[in-house]
């Protein structure tokens, strides 16, 4: 994978989110945001995530997601279940995914963090096939952005403590940075 010049996750889908806008000036991209999603919750595979960061939701068929009516959040990615991914808004343009958030003193995060959701919920195991595209996706995102750093990847939770528990207890980080740090070190790996 790698992010071209255009802000653009190659070879991922793009699929343009209304739900963005531009970062404040002088402002550079500094964490990488990690959440979960599932609509209806726990269910899998629904297409309604993607529907939701589109704003075209058919509340008619699902009513019981009417609370999600006024909402217009976004994700710079969502990875499924399958490993498929799907980019709304290209890195160097603001998502609305961390809501109300605070970094090492710093407020309003999405100002300066790329927004990873996973297809998921804070209180299950996610899937081989999303590691290995979030690996390989926040390798690519440290290569083009000497902003960030593998120490600055963190979970929803870590920036709207109290508020928020995602990615949650089945998210495995050690796996994760593990996995980032290695391929970092051997980027052509046997």
């Amino acid at each position: 994978m790698r992010v071209s010049e255009a802000h653009r996750l190659e070879p991922a889908i793009f699929a343009k989110s209304p739900n963005f806008d531009a970062r404040p000036i002088g402002i550079d991209v500094t964490i990488v945001v990690i959440h979960c999603i599932s609509l209806p919750k726990g269910q899998f595979g629904t297409g309604l995530p993607t529907q939701l960061f589109l704003n075209a939701i058919d509340f008619e068929q699902y009513p019981k997601l009417e609370e999600l009516r006024e909402y217009r959040v976004s994700a710079h990615l969502l990875i499924e279940r399958t490993g498929a991914v799907t980019q709304f808004v290209p890195f160097n343009e603001r998502a609305w995914h961390a809501g109300e958030s605070s970094w090492q003193g710093r407020k309003d995060c999405n100002d300066f963090s790329i927004g990873i959701e996973l297809e998921g919920t804070d209180d299950a195991q996610f899937e081989d096939p999303q590691y290995e595209v979030l690996v390989e996706t926040l390798v690519a995102l440290l290569q083009r952005y000497s902003t960030l750093s593998v120490g600055n990847i963190v979970g929803h939770s870590e920036i709207a403590g109290g508020r928020k528990t995602d990615p949650g207890s089945g998210f495995d980080w050690q796996r994760l940075l593990k996995a980032v740090i290695a391929q970092l070190n051997d980027p052509n790996p046997a």
